[in-house]
C-alpha cells in the first residue's frame, strides 16, 4: 500500500505489536476507552516522530489530551501539568516551527531536518535538569502528589526533549529514552498501589523506549545523510 510506501519493516512491525497488545489489553482487562485511544494516538506521534515527519504533531494533540485525563485520576498532577500546560499546546508550535525547516527530499515535504546538539549545550542541558528536577519536586510535595520525584524527574526531563524536539536536535532521543523508564516505573508504582485498570500506559510507554531507542538510531543517519547531500 502506498500508505506504507516509506515504512520500514521495523516501524511497521513495532507498531503492529504493540497496537495488537494494547486492543488485547482493552478487551482483557476491560481497560478503559480512553486509555486505548491514549496508547494507540502515542504510538503513531512517537514513530512518526522517529521517521522525522510532522504529521506527528497531529496524533500528539489527541494523545497529550488524553492522557492528561487520565493521569488526573491517579493524582499524579505532574504528569497533567506537563501534558495539558504544555505538551498540549507545543503541538501547535512544533508543526510550525519544523514546517518552516523542512528538507528537500521529503515525502510530501513533510521530512525535517536535523541537527547535534554541542558539548556546550549538553552541560548546560544536565545543569537545568537537576536544579529543575529539585525544585518541582518540592513544589510537588508541597500539593501532596504521589511518587513526587520520579514525577518531577520525569516532567523535567519530558519538557527538555520536548524543546530539543523542536529545535530538532538527535539527542532528544537519549533524553526520551530516560524518559520513557522513568515514566514506566511511575505508572508501575501507581497501578499497583492505587489499583485501576489502564495498563495501556504500561505498554504504551514500553512502545516508547523501544521507540526512542530506534529513534536515536534512525536521526543519527538521518543526520549524516543530510549532511552528505548538502555537501
Amino acid at each position: 500500500m502506498r500508505v506504507w510506501k516509506d515504512w520500514t519493516r521495523f516501524e511497521i512491525g513495532w507498531l503492529s505489536i504493540f497496537t495488537a497488545v494494547t486492543i488485547y489489553l482493552f478487551f482483557a482487562w476491560e481497560d478503559s476507552l480512553i486509555g486505548l485511544i491514549s496508547s494507540i494516538s502515542g504510538m503513531m506521534c512517537v514513530v512518526l516522530v522517529a521517521k522525522g515527519k510532522i504529521s506527528n504533531y497531529y496524533w500528539g494533540i489527541i494523545q497529550t489530551s488524553t492522557y492528561a485525563y487520565i493521569a488526573f485520576g491517579y493524582g499524579l498532577y505532574g504528569e497533567v501539568m506537563l501534558n495539558a500546560l504544555f505538551y498540549f499546546p507545543v503541538q501547535f508550535i512544533g508543526i510550525y516551527l519544523w514546517n518552516k525547516n523542512k528538507t528537500k527530499q521529503g515525502v510530501k515535504g513533510e521530512d525535517v531536518a536535523v541537527k547535534r546538539l554541542s558539548k556546550k549545550g549538553w552541560i548546560y542541558t544536565i545543569g537545568s535538569v537537576l536544579i529543575l528536577t529539585a525544585a518541582y519536586g518540592f513544589f510537588l510535595k508541597y500539593l501532596g502528589g504521589n511518587n513526587v520525584w520520579t514525577d518531577s524527574a520525569t516532567n523535567v526531563l519530558s519538557i527538555t526533549a520536548q524543546i530539543m524536539m523542536l529545535k530538532r536536535l538527535t539527542e532528544q532521543w537519549l533524553v526520551w529514552i530516560a524518559v520513557n523508564v522513568l515514566s514506566i516505573f511511575l505508572w508501575a508504582s501507581a497501578l499497583a498501589t492505587q489499583g485501576g485498570n489502564d495498563f495501556s500506559m504500561l505498554v504504551m510507554w514500553s512502545a516508547f523506549l523501544v521507540n526512542s531507542i530506534y529513534g536515536y538510531v534512525n536521526w543519527r543517519k538521518m543526520y549524516s545523510k543530510q549532511i552528505r547531500e548538502a555537501a
